[in-house]
């Protein structure tokens, strides 16, 4: 028996017998060339990324007709990293200057993107280095002329085992012969982990070596839970896994049963409850489980990995397959939310000492008014078709948002002037992160038509500790005194003047908080995926008014420990953690 720790990319557990992918690397060899092999080599270069495009185009065109068109993000992010001119720039100048081979070559411009990749913070920006990296590796196996061995589609209770499955394997795969994937690298904001998510197939990455240690044929348990992997298991492990895969199953199921009931209290209060996403892919698991439609729909993701901005018809494109997918629920588009550690190839960055508090979301759309208005445009063309909401990221003053209400109303111009529909009412709102806009709430809620308050960042902000760095994760208390009184006065400014309180963050997805913001009064909680049926079935087991009474409670504490541990006797004695 061998037992192996990666990470959980999908929850679930699988048994089933193991089908190993060589989706190994290429091993690239570094040589000099001739300067009169210079031309060659790049030639050679430009040869296999025209070939790697016509790979893709090809497999696009063959899932528009097997899935249709939304289900292609993937490829289109694929072969906008083929169509980046830095990719075959730096490439040919290092052949060029180097007098090295053209392989050799593009494994140091991979080497760079790493190391710019390394440095991003927010976990779903730094994994889109996987999407790089599958571009350049069928490059180099182009160049090679590599053939990768395809995925199997006929083999029936298998679990895949391969160095790397990219998204557009995940889109192709047999999901009623596959039962779970095991991968060498990856983590769980990769695209194929989304995918798989969304998929509802158990899926472990992380796992070094595991595509060589494995045998075909074996039998396997891919436990997704815990991010564990059981090759060959003896007849105890295997019974007790046996049982533990009925117990969750039993446990989703009964989650299931809530996934059609409405989020409401014991008392007859309704709760929004939606889902945070980034693919149209993740829309249709949103409804599955029980959500009413997307609270944030992250966009930064059509801006990554690419030379320029997308155009207007791109970006509606991929807003129109993300309302199609929640249809007829709500869809809140959260406009750019990029800089500081979130950096974007198609424009110049300069450098900054604190990036944190540099030129980034709704600061650095503001300076680039063309793109902006790119992104308002398709934003309100999609509104035509469906109930749409606009949504602004952090948002630091008045100034910023009555500048952004011009610009919205001029993008409305201009559509008007083509005959081009949109909804003229559709709602604007902002994002609450940072203590000026807490301090402001009272004069900010008079401009706009809701909150939604990013927690993530408002409790950075508020506590000075940055939620990347390690030794400061001890700081990061989203009970802290500090940021419960920020939300209460979020939650009373919006409802003084009648806008909703919505929430986004963290906070929203975690069980134990719910108490608290139902207490405080929020009108909508948007959470990942995974999170929505747990806390749809314990806000059915609530009641507004004994929250309200927690919530109060919370406020006599002066330390988030404090506040913890009360919070967690309270909910014992109201018998409502077990459905944790």
């Amino acid at each position: 028996m061998q037992h192996f720790s990666g990470i959980s990319a999908s929850p679930g557990i699988a048994v089933g017998r193991l089908r190993v992918v060589d989706r190994r690397r290429s091993v690239v060899s570094e040589y000099l060339v001739s300067p009169e092999d210079v031309a060659h080599e790049i030639s050679r270069l430009i040869h296999a990324i025209n070939a790697t495009r016509i790979e893709l185009e090809a497999i696009k065109a063959r899932l528009a007709d097997s899935t249709g068109e939304d289900h292609l993000f993937f490829i289109e992010t694929h072969l906008l990293i083929l169509a980046d001119e830095r990719l075959v720039s730096e490439t040919t100048e290092t052949i060029t200057s180097g007098l090295i081979n053209a392989e050799g070559a593009l494994r140091r411009t991979l080497l760079r993107y790493r190391e710019i990749f390394a440095g991003i913070g927010d976990p779903y920006l730094r994994d889109r280095i996987s999407d790089v990296e599958t571009v350049i590796e069928k490059i180099l196996c182009s160049m090679s002329g590599t053939t990768v061995e395809q995925l199997p589609q006929h083999e029936s209770q298998i679990v895949i085992a391969a160095h790397d499955i990219s998204p557009a394997d995940m889109l192709q795969i047999n999901r009623e012969h596959v039962l779970a994937i095991v991968t060498e690298v990856g983590g769980r904001t990769s695209h194929t982990a989304i995918l798989a998510r969304a998929f509802g197939i158990p899926a472990v990455a992380g796992i070094e070596g595991i595509a060589h240690y494995l045998i075909d044929g074996a039998p396997v348990i891919v436990d997704g839970l815990a991010g564990v992997v059981i090759v060959n298991p003896d007849s105890e492990t295997f019974t007790d896994y046996l049982t533990r895969k009925q117990q969750y199953e039993y446990a989703e199921s009964e989650l299931l049963k809530t996934a059609a009931l409405p989020a409401v209290t014991v008392d007859g209060h309704t709760v929004h409850l939606r889902g945070n996403v980034e693919i149209p892919e993740e829309g249709a698991s949103v409804l599955s489980h029980g959500g009413s439609g997307v609270g944030l729909y992250r966009t930064e993701m059509l801006f990554m990995n690419r030379s320029c901005m997308p155009d207007e018809e791109e970006q509606l494109r991929s807003y129109r397959a993300m309302l199609r997918a929640i249809a007829p629920h709500p869809l809140t588009i959260r406009t750019l939310d990029a800089g500081g550690d979130k950096l974007l190839d198609g424009i110049d960055h300069a450098v900054e000492s604190n990036p944190a508090l540099g030129v980034r979301a709704i600061r650095l759309s503001m300076s680039m008014p063309d793109d902006f208005m790119k992104q308002l445009r398709a934003i309100l063309r999609v509104s035509a078709e469906g109930r749409v909401r606009v949504m602004f990221p952090m948002i630091s003053g008045m100034e910023e948002v009555r500048i952004i209400k011009r610009m919205l109303e001029e993008a409305k111009r201009e559509l008007a002037a083509a005959n081009i529909p949109y909804d003229e009412g559709i709602q604007v709102g902002i994002m609450i992160e940072i203590p000026a806009a807490v301090t402001l709430a009272d004069l900010l809620a008079r401009e706009v038509d809701f909150f939604s308050v990013g927690t993530n960042d408002l409790i950075q902000y508020t506590l000075a500790t940055d939620r990347s760095n390690e030794q400061l994760s001890y700081l990061y208390q989203p009970l802290h005194p500090a940021v419960l009184r920020s939300l209460r006065r979020i939650v009373q400014s919006a409802h003084s003047v009648g806008i909703q309180a919505c929430l986004c963050g963290e906070m929203a997805g975690d069980p134990l908080y719910l108490p608290v913001l139902l207490g405080l009064g929020f009108d909508e909680l948007s959470m990942g995926v995974g999170s929505l049926l747990r806390v749809k079935q314990i806000l059915r087991r609530c009641s507004r008014e004994r929250a309200a009474r927690i919530a109060e409670g919370c406020f006599a504490f002066s330390t988030a420990a404090d506040v913890e541990t009360y919070l967690h006797q309270q909910i014992a004695a109201d018998g409502i953690e077990s459905c944790d």
